[in-house]
């Protein structure tokens, strides 16, 4: 550990494998699941894990915008910021993993819970969404994703961020620190209060857990490679961020760090290839839940019912894989991390996702109720 506090970039990633052991061991014992969020919601009306995901996004928006007004953060130097609006990317890479996500029986995060929970189904999905996500970030799926998907003609640059604050500064010409704490207090007071009000919800202690712990981890990693990750590179004396992919600020997504822990694997003996934030967060999602699926007598190997079945999550985990990668993050990545910098284009890809997964489910219904 001692070495690991003399090199920045060993200390992020040692704390990324940490938060995300905890990310693991929590989302197993909580039952905690974007895809079954919706589900949920959609097929019995149960809002219950779906309070979760917005209680871990309203935690996540609360800590990371404070840490930003504290300084801690700079959301300039992050991917979801940027000023390139690809509109078109959020949409159809978020309709594409929410309809994936469904097809493969849960999200990238999941995906990594259940391998350590001992489910083959998942270790094949999560080689199948790796390959994907990768060839999409540098390969033939790539250059149809921004020939077309990022092109000119379908982005908007704003000039400076998409964040919701730098655009309601323009549109009303408020100071942009006051804005950026009002419209967080008022959208996670909002969900707060969303969440709260249900007795149910209050009473169902796994679902407050799992928001809790989630939203926590999430402010934590920006803390780790936003604040202790930033530093002077000693090789060009610029200032940069250590120990990550994008050699910017992140927290935990889950769709290119697998496809990163797959080039890894390939190109293992490459000096120029290393273990990162993103990389040790994958490995420390599957062992924390391995680790309780052992604590808990609960670990069970289970395989694909039919042929059928392994191909409609080989599908899935395609469509996994381009999707997030295409919009830029996953139901995590995304759905709480993107949307905690209250970027505009967050939003959309959380919304886009949500309603993938949601009409995929409807016609997955539809389809049983005319074979019944």
């Amino acid at each position: 550990m001692e070495a690991a506090a003399s090199n920045p970039a060993s200390l992020v990633v040692w704390l990324g494998f940490a938060l995300a052991f905890v990310l693991g061991f929590v989302a197993n014992k909580t039952n905690f699941c974007t895809m079954g969020a919706v589900s949920d919601v959609v097929n019995m009306g149960d809002w219950g894990r779906m309070r979760a995901w917005l209680l871990a996004i309203a935690v996540a928006m609360i800590g990371t915008n404070a840490m930003v007004a504290m300084g801690y953060l700079d959301l300039t130097k992050t991917i979801y910021t940027t000023p390139n609006f690809t509109w078109l990317a959020y949409i159809v890479g978020g309709l594409c993993f929410g309809v994936g996500m469904t097809l493969a029986s849960g999200c990238a995060n999941k995906t990594l819970v259940r391998v350590g929970g001992g489910n083959l189904k998942s270790v094949v999905v999560f080689l199948f969404l790796g390959y994907s996500a990768l060839v999409t970030l540098k390969g033939i799926f790539g250059a149809f994703r921004v020939g077309y998907l990022q092109a000119e003609a379908v982005t908007h640059n704003f000039g400076g961020s998409q964040t919701i604050p730098y655009l309601a500064e323009g549109l009303f010409g408020f100071d942009h620190k006051t804005l950026h704490l009002a419209i967080t207090a008022v959208i996670a007071g909002g969900i707060l209060i969303f969440c709260f009000k249900d007795k149910e919800f209050r009473g169902h202690w796994d679902n407050v857990l799992a928001g809790l712990v989630i939203g926590a981890i999430v402010t934590a990693g920006w803390y780790v490679t936003g604040k202790l990750g930033f530093g002077e590179d000693p090789d060009t004396l610029e200032m940069t961020f250590f120990g990550t992919n994008s050699h910017l600020a992140e927290s935990m997504s889950f769709v290119a760090p697998i496809s990163y822990t797959m080039d890894l694997w390939a190109y293992w003996t490459d000096v120029n290839t290393v273990v990162t934030f993103g990389i040790a967060t994958v490995f420390g999602t599957g062992i924390g839940s391995f680790v309780y699926a052992l604590i808990t007598k609960s670990f069970r190997w289970e395989g694909f019912t039919s042929p059928q079945d392994m191909f409609r999550h080989i599908i899935g985990a395609t469509l996994m894989g381009f999707g997030g990668v295409t919009a830029m993050g996953c139901t995590i990545g995304q759905g709480i991390t993107g949307v905690s910098t209250l970027s505009l284009g967050s939003f959309i890809a959380f919304l886009s996702i949500v309603a993938g997964a949601a009409a995929t489910m409807k016609i997955q219904y539809y389809m049983m109720m005319r074979d019944a």
